[in-house]
């Protein structure tokens, strides 16, 4: 029975099967969706004015148009519907109340389990800047996402502590931690947990999603003994930076330069009966235009033994691959997400649902980025994140919707806008830590600011001239 606004096309397809949504459905097709949907039990029991592959596919869209409102988003879907769809009027958008419903059904389990099934590494053999000797390069780090400010977030996820004010962060966080392709700088595996929760604990998430093949690299916050033995145990090359104060004594120096030593946890440090035996590469960068590495001893820790197969030297220039990582995050967070734009989630289910849906948006914009470099036998470093990123927004307004025909027929074209006009090789460069507003004028924020007395009269009741 069709709702009120809208008229069920001559061909009883649903409004889910024509709604514009663009190179989504390249990396997650309806078929697939359904399937997750199906699986986590958020199927929809009666037929909804938003079915619930419809809200799957307007989370990732809110990852798309960070800066509009929930109702602006659903225009953007459904904007494309046309006379020859089917559709025979135009579609009312549904108010901000029933979308966030739609949302709570849905909940987060269906993303959270579409980014599994789908997000894959996605480089092909001998794409540029992909692999190394035969591994397939793959950088690990974490970051936070700032959440709407509710007592229910705060509970959640907890907040960052601050120097000033009342000693806690403006705005609750939720932590992410990741691996992606230091090449494509697609994430293919995520955990996403509190800000209570370190990037270490997170990390242990991802252990399985490792393997053969894969050589993953990553900042000394997270080699440790149970983090690090637990990656090297799913037979995964490992190749991470030491703490300055880890202990790895030298038993056996070998002729690159390198030595064999062994990790192991805190409590071990004194009986070292469950080391994990691994190889040390230590070394310095004498650069005049790196002042901020002078007198800097850096040491890495790789399960990779042999010299003959990982040369210390190579190691040590390979691990600024890292760095890949950051440049991914600032896609993520600044150009797709936007500076400083808070999750507008009001719940800790809807912030976890909101946080997947900006790992599989990514994802899809650098699924589309990969094929435009293969297309045209470049380094993906190559292709602008943001043309694909614009591509994308515009793809879902367009009208290119679900139908295999019309996504084949309009993908050309995508691809060859990105294409159009490359970045250039990346320079040397370097920028000191610093920002250039760090203060406000204005008073910190704090616990009875949220509750701030509000007017009881309107301007002319409240109005007194003095002096009359």
């Amino acid at each position: 029975m069709p709702r009120a606004g809208w008229v069920k096309p001559q061909d009883d397809q649903r409004l889910s099967d024509h709604v514009a949504l663009g190179v989504l459905t390249r990396t997650f097709p309806p078929e697939l969706v359904d399937e997750v949907v199906r699986q986590t039990g958020r199927e929809q029991r009666r037929h909804r004015l938003l079915p619930s592959r419809l809200v799957v596919y307007y989370v990732m869209a809110l990852a798309l148009f960070s800066q509009a409102g929930y109702e602006e988003v659903m225009r953007s879907l459904v904007e494309g519907l046309a006379w020859g769809s089917g559709w025979r009027q135009s579609w009312r958008v549904p108010s901000q109340p029933a979308i966030s419903l739609a949302r709570a059904r849905l909940g987060a389990a269906p993303l959270t389990e579409l980014f599994a099934r789908a997000c894959v590494p996605l480089a092909a053999p001998g794409s540029p800047g992909a692999f190394w000797r035969g591994w397939r390069l793959v950088s690990m780090d974490g970051t936070t996402l700032d959440v709407a400010d509710t007592p229910e977030n705060a509970a959640a996820f907890g907040r960052p502590g601050s120097g000033r004010g009342s000693g806690e962060g403006a705005f609750p966080q939720l932590r992410v931690v990741a691996l992606a392709e230091c090449g494509t700088h697609a994430m293919f595996a995520a955990a996403v947990g509190p800000y209570t929760n370190g990037e270490p604990t997170l990390a242990r998430q991802l252990a399985g999603a490792a393997g053969p093949g894969m050589l993953v690299l990553a900042d000394r916050g997270f080699t440790a003994h149970p983090l690090f033995s637990a990656f090297a145990a799913s037979g995964t090359a490992l190749c991470w930076r030491a703490k300055g104060n880890a202990s790895l004594p030298v038993l056996d120096r070998l002729a690159d330069g390198s030595y064999i030593s062994e990790l192991v946890g805190f409590p071990d440090r004194h009986a070292r009966a469950h080391g994990v035996p691994v190889r040390v590469v230590e070394y310095a960068l004498d650069d005049p235009g790196r002042p901020q590495a002078e007198d800097n001893r850096y040491r890495l820790v790789t399960t990779l033994a042999s010299p003959e197969e990982a040369p210390a030297a190579e190691l040590a220039a390979l691990y600024a691959e890292r760095w890949e990582f950051e440049s991914a995050l600032d896609e993520l967070k600044a150009h797709q997400r936007g500076p400083r734009v808070v999750l507008r989630s009001k719940t800790p289910e809807g912030a976890r649902q909101e946080a997947w849906g900006y790992l599989c948006a990514h994802y899809a914009i650098r699924a589309l980025m990969a094929s435009a470099a293969g297309d045209r036998g470049v380094d993906p470093d190559r292709v602008s994140f943001t043309r694909a990123l614009h591509a994308a927004r515009r793809s879902v307004r367009s009208g290119l919707g679900t139908a295999t025909g019309a996504l084949a027929a309009a993908l050309p074209e995508v691809v060859a806008e990105i294409n159009d006009e490359l970045v250039r090789d990346r320079r040397l460069r370097a920028a000191a830590r610093v920002v250039k507003r760090k203060m406000s004028n204005y008073g910190v924020k704090r616990p009875e600011h949220r509750h701030w007395p509000q007017p009881s009269r309107t301007a002319d009741q409240a109005v007194r001239v003095l002096g009359a």
